[in-house]
């Protein structure tokens, strides 16, 4: 019960958070859209980083290819965004061109929807991921696409002041979001290999970046309102990425060793009860016994008999019967009768006379 009191102060705690957040970017867009993109680019940034930071410290624990892939993937995705956040109109960084951001924002898509698509190949044959090569060739394609736009200048031209955006841009969005919804059949085709809860987050994060991409097919400028839903979307797509790997890479790690440890304990406390079973048990062996010991009177030793009575003297001096002596000290009772040896011997007549001993 406490438990779940505590999940659910958690939950409310997470919800009014993200509830505030929107709130609070949407009254910023009010008062200064450049603030307000700068500060929701800066969450999908952290999100990014926090998702490679969680993705490189579990690849202990992470099973899966595909989420090893996406996590890493996204420092670089992280990265360009970054550069997009300092370069978009406005910002006084890189003065020389004012759409550096549009470009920048097409090479992180692109890199980002590829991955999604191709990472799925690393499922089949149960593959393994070894992140140091993967992380190098990341820095290499992401140290392309940024030398393309920055430095050879030959990444295509994505926005033009006054008529918006070039048929690459918009046709890159349409081939982005194509490449998405492959990414969602894959995955779809691909569910058994993915928990139910990380399944539904990769699913929910590859919509929403379809429905962001969509609204940056429509904007005509570059503080318009299909560019602040697009932004939104983003976010709460990277959110659900974030959930995936945490899902993966710190939940069920965590569960998966509290539920050892459980069947641990559940194996030592039967290994106590049937101990404690088995003593009581031998407790009861030994108490029966003893009962048993107290109850016989066992005879041992030399016994000082009466040659000519057979009289047996005991330890006080007193000489007892044979059969009183034997009784006390064993409990056994006798019956008398003769023998036909004593029948001869003191009734000579009784045998003559057809009598039988008794």
């Amino acid at each position: 019960m406490v438990l779940e009191e505590k999940m659910y102060s958690k939950k409310m705690v997470y919800w009014s958070f993200i509830f505030t957040t929107i709130i609070g970017l949407y009254l910023t867009s009010n008062v200064n859209y450049l603030l307000f993109h700068s500060i929701v680019e800066l969450f999908s940034i952290v999100i990014a980083f926090t998702v490679f930071v969680i993705t490189w410290n579990s690849l202990g624990y992470i099973n899966n290819p595909y989420l090893i892939v996406v996590g890493v993937s996204y420092l670089f995705i992280g990265v360009l965004d970054l550069l997009h956040t300092l370069s978009y109109k406005g910002m006084p960084i890189f003065v020389d061109y004012d759409y550096y951001a549009n470009q920048l924002w097409i090479a992180a898509r692109f890199l980002e929807s590829i991955t999604l698509v191709t990472a799925f190949s690393l499922l089949q044959g149960g593959r393994s991921v070894k992140a140091g090569i993967l992380f190098a060739w990341y820095a290499i394609i992401t140290g392309i696409l940024i030398a393309s736009i920055f430095y050879w200048k030959k990444f295509p031209v994505c926005f033009v002041a006054g008529k918006g955006l070039t048929d690459f841009k918009i046709y890159s969005e349409y081939v982005i979001c194509s490449i998405l919804l492959a990414a969602i059949y894959l995955l779809i085709k691909n569910r058994n290999l993915f928990a139910d809860s990380i399944y539904r987050f990769l699913l929910l994060s590859i919509i929403y970046t379809i429905i962001s991409e969509l609204a940056f097919t429509f904007y005509i400028d570059n503080y318009g309102i299909s560019n602040f839903i697009g932004h939104y979307f983003k976010l709460f797509a990277f959110l659900m990425i974030y959930h995936a790997i945490i899902s993966s890479g710190v939940v069920e790690p965590f569960n998966l060793i509290f539920k050892e440890l459980k069947l641990t304990n559940d194996s030592l406390q039967k290994e106590v009860d049937l101990r404690k079973k088995t003593e009581i048990e031998r407790e009861s062996v030994i108490k029966n016994l003893k009962e048993a010991l107290d109850e016989i009177k066992v005879l041992k030793g030399i016994l000082p008999i009466c040659m000519h009575c057979k009289k047996i003297r005991d330890d006080s001096g007193y000489w007892s019967q044979l059969e009183t002596y034997i009784h006390e000290h064993s409990g056994v009772d006798f019956s008398h009768g003769i023998c036909p040896e004593c029948m001869d011997t003191h009734y000579p007549g009784h045998r003559k006379n057809g009598g039988k001993s008794t």
